[in-house]
Order: C-alpha cells, then sequence, then structure tokens
C-alpha cells in the first residue's frame, strides 16, 4: 500500500473516530418535550337531544361516515368528486404540503456532516528562454499538475439544537396537512350548500312560473266575467296586478341561478358553465335524529383543532431551539488530499495531506438577545396553548349552533309545509266562492298571495335544513378522509 493511501486513510479513521464520539454526545435535547395541554370537553354538546330523548349510550357520530354517505344525491357526488380532483384552493393547499415536506428535508439537513470532495488541473506553457532545464539537459517547457481533495464538517447537536429544529418543522408539515384537510371539508360544505341553494332557486323558480300560469287562468276568468257583466274592471286589475307581480320575479330568480351555477363552476376548477342537477330541494335527505358521538373525539377529528395544535408543537420546539442558543457550540472539520505539479506524481506518499480540528464556542454576551429570544419563544408558546384552547370552545359551540339550526330548521320545515296546504286549499276556496259570486275577488287576491309566499318560504325553509346537516357534517369534523 502506498504512503499516499495510508495517509488517507489515516485521516479517515480520525474522522470515523470523531464520528463515532460525536453519536455518544448527540443523546441530550434541551427544552420542554411536548405534551398535549389539559381540555375538559363537556359529556355531551348542548343541544345533542330534544329534551324527551334518551338514549343509552352515544352512538357512533355522523362524522365517522364518508361524505358519499351523507350526501346521496348522485348530481351532487359527481359534483363533489370533480371539485376534489380540480379545485384550486386544495390544489394550492396541496402544493403547501410539499414546500412543507421540503423545509423538513433542509432542516434535518443541519444535524448531519457535509462532505465535500473536489479535484484541480492546471497546464502551462512557457517559453524557451524561461523554461527550467532537466538534468538531461532539455528544457521542461510544458508543466502540468494538479491534485484532488475532500473535506467534512459537523456542528454537532449536542443540546438538541439542530433536532428540535428539526422537531418543528416536522410539526409544521403536519400543521399543513391538517390545513389541507381543512380545505378539502371547507370545500365539501360550501359545494354542498350551494348546490342545495341552487336546487331551492330551482324549485323558486317553478313555483314561479306555475304560479304565474295560475294566474294567467284567473286573468281569463276575471275577464269572462266583467264581459258577461258578473265581474268588475276593479277585480280584472287586481288579477293583472297579481300576475304581473309574479312575472317581475321571473329575471331576480334566474339572475340567481346563473350567479349560484357560476359560484360552482369555480369550485370545480372550470369556467362558468350550467351544472347538473339531481333530486330536488324537497328530496334531498334529512335524518330525524343525528348521532354526534362524545365531545372529546373533536380533538381528534376537527382538522382545525387538529392544525391549532401542530402549531402548538412547533413553538414547544422552539423553546428547545432557543434554549441550546446559552449552551456552546462544538464543530469538527477535516481535510484531505494530494496535490503534484506533476500528475504522475498525484499519488505518492509525499504530496498527501490531511487536517483535523475541533471548535467550541461559548456565547458570553450579546445584549440580552439570547435571552430576549428564549423569553420570546416562551411567550409564543403559551400563546399557541391558549389558541388551541380557543379552538376547541370554538368546535363546541359550532356543534351546539349547527345541532339547534338542524332541529329548529326542520320544525320549520315542517311547519312550513302544514302552512302551504293551508293556503293551498284556502286559495281554492276562495275562487269557487268568487267563481260562484259569493265574495270579491279582494278575498282571492289575498289567498294566493298568502299561497305563493308560503310557497317559496317552504323552498327556502327546505334549502336551509339541508345546508344546516352540511354544517352539522362539517362542525362534527366530517368530509376529510
Amino acid at each position: 500500500m502506498s504512503n499516499s493511501a495510508k495517509t488517507l486513510l489515516r485521516g479517515a479513521g480520525i474522522a470515523v473516530l470523531g464520528g463515532v464520539l460525536a453519536l455518544l454526545v448527540t443523546g441530550c435535547k434541551v427544552g420542554p418535550n411536548y405534551r398535549r395541554p389539559d381540555a375538559v370537553a363537556p359529556q355531551s354538546y348542548r343541544g345533542a337531544l330534544a329534551p324527551e330523548i334518551t338514549t343509552p349510550a352515544p352512538q357512533a357520530s355522523i362524522a365517522e361516515q364518508d361524505w358519499q354517505g351523507i350526501f346521496t344525491d348522485p348530481a351532487l357526488q359527481a359534483l363533489i368528486a370533480e371539485a376534489l380532483k380540480n379545485n384550486l384552493d386544495l390544489k394550492i393547499a396541496a402544493q403547501r404540503v410539499l414546500e412543507a415536506q421540503s423545509v423538513v428535508g433542509i432542516v434535518r439537513s443541519q444535524q448531519l456532516p457535509s462532505v465535500n470532495a473536489g479535484g484541480s488541473f492546471s497546464a502551462l506553457q512557457l517559453p524557451q528562454g524561461l523554461a527550467p532545464q532537466n538534468s538531461d539537459g532539455t528544457k521542461n517547457d510544458f508543466i502540468r499538475g494538479g491534485g484532488f481533495s475532500a473535506s467534512a464538517a459537523w456542528n454537532l447537536d449536542f443540546w438538541g439544537y439542530y433536532r428540535r429544529q428539526t422537531e418543528a418543522a416536522r410539526a409544521e408539515l403536519l400543521q399543513t396537512e391538517w390545513a389541507q384537510r381543512a380545505t378539502r371539508t371547507a370545500l365539501i360544505q360550501q359545494l354542498a350548500a350551494s348546490y342545495f341553494q341552487l336546487r331551492s332557486l330551482d324549485s323558486q323558480l317553478e313555483i314561479t312560473k306555475n304560479t304565474i300560469q295560475a294566474r294567467e287562468d284567473s286573468l281569463r276568468l276575471t275577464q269572462s266575467l266583467e264581459n258577461y257583466g258578473a265581474g268588475s274592471r276593479a277585480d280584472t286589475r287586481q288579477a293583472e296586478e297579481l300576475l304581473y307581480t309574479a312575472k317581475a320575479n321571473l329575471p331576480e330568480l334566474r339572475r340567481q341561478i346563473v350567479a349560484q351555477e357560476n359560484a360552482i363552476s369555480v369550485l370545480l376548477g372550470h369556467a362558468p358553465q350550467d351544472v347538473a342537477r339531481g333530486q330536488k330541494i324537497d328530496d334531498q335527505p334529512h335524518p330525524a335524529a343525528v348521532p354526534t358521538g362524545l365531545p372529546s373525539e373533536l380533538l381528534e377529528r376537527r382538522p382545525d383543532i387538529r392544525q391549532a395544535e401542530a402549531t402548538l408543537m412547533a413553538a414547544n420546539a422552539r423553546v428547545g431551539v432557543a434554549k441550546a442558543q446559552f449552551f456552546p457550540q462544538i464543530s469538527l472539520t477535516s481535510m484531505g488530499g494530494s496535490a503534484s505539479n506533476q500528475l504522475q506524481k498525484i499519488f505518492d506518499g509525499g504530496n498527501a495531506y490531511w487536517y483535523a480540528a475541533g471548535s467550541l464556542s461559548q456565547p458570553i454576551f450579546a445584549g440580552g438577545r439570547i435571552r430576549s429570544n428564549y423569553k420570546y419563544s416562551q411567550a409564543q408558546q403559551q400563546e399557541m396553548v391558549v389558541q388551541y384552547q380557543k379552538a376547541i370552545l370554538n368546535a363546541l359551540k359550532d356543534v351546539s349552533n349547527t345541532l339547534t339550526a338542524y332541529k329548529e330548521t326542520q320544525s320549520r320545515r315542517e311547519e312550513q309545509t302544514h302552512a302551504v296546504a293551508s293556503a293551498a286549499d284556502a286559495v281554492r276556496l276562495a275562487r269557487l266562492r268568487y267563481a260562484g259570486g259569493n265574495t270579491s275577488y279582494i278575498e282571492v287576491l289575498a289567498t294566493d298571495t298568502n299561497l305563493y309566499d308560503a310557497q317559496l318560504q317552504l323552498a327556502q325553509a327546505q334549502s336551509q335544513e339541508a345546508n344546516s346537516l352540511v354544517q352539522l357534517y362539517a362542525a362534527l369534523g366530517g368530509g376529510w378522509k
């Protein structure tokens, strides 16, 4: 074995020994290890059950179901599937996850040694008059040389400075992943709500067209009675007023339908266009009872709560980063190689070289920067604790609000259904009385107006009920799986 190879092996042995020593001293990490803060969750949600209903044990939450089991309209399912594939906000969230994954790799690389290698080559043509003379009397006018080298450096992570940074970066990656799931949940919620609103507008448009047709028939009746002397011009004008009032609602309803279709198109990730329809608004599912599960399950299922916890985990790790700056920083460096002004002699032992060194740096005075940074990281960590607790309270509030909303919108829809039935019968009776000459057209006018308003309110109530189920499903943490 040549002297050069022996020298390089000796340098490598020293580097390996330094690495072993480094492994022995990198097990310490200063700063607090993460522990989930205590969060007191109630035994049940406020408004979860009506007073007269009792259950022996809580059922699995509706949030455990996939969104396909909640939204059974085939057209809506197709729209949601398309949105999950093409929505731009979801694509942005996915890219942010990839960015965070890259950041983890960048930060983690600081824990490992860096190794560099290189080589050099040079050539020089000298004039004959300046060229050195060889022992045999010839001139050496062309000189070639070069060499190769390798170097390594390692900042020892004795106090866990870099490991805590990696821990924070991984927590931030987790935060972006939960943010992506929150975006997915919000997308499903927004798309379902927009679709139900669209179907409600479709229903209102259909109601208005049917009302216009009925009022046109009523106008012909009043005109016929006027022509035969059994009615008055006032009755005809009142019938015309009813007809034109209903017709005036058509442009606004058509405008709202187009605007809703455009909003859905954007959620689908394409230019505005027509949106496919499925079940009517009154055919959408509205289960009488919705299992909610236990409030403590929100801590594991709600994306916003998990996102807040990941932010807290990152802040907790940065406390360790700040604390590690109080302690000395230890680094190892080494370098080795071979060089010669003659290429054929590069590997000769006499041309090899190596170098190894270690250094220690202890902060002495930094004007209070290190201590202030440590206090700052602690304050941020405590702020994130409060933010996490706030996220839990907001989640409980959301569930309670949506539970109440779902029950009350159900009641409103049921009562409004009875109101429409009563109003329809009142119109039928008023028209019979008017045709028989037993009442004035004012009664027909009043009952017809009441019926039209009741039908529109029923369509709106059906949309509110369907939307409240969407909001409840999202509040319970469903939709991101």
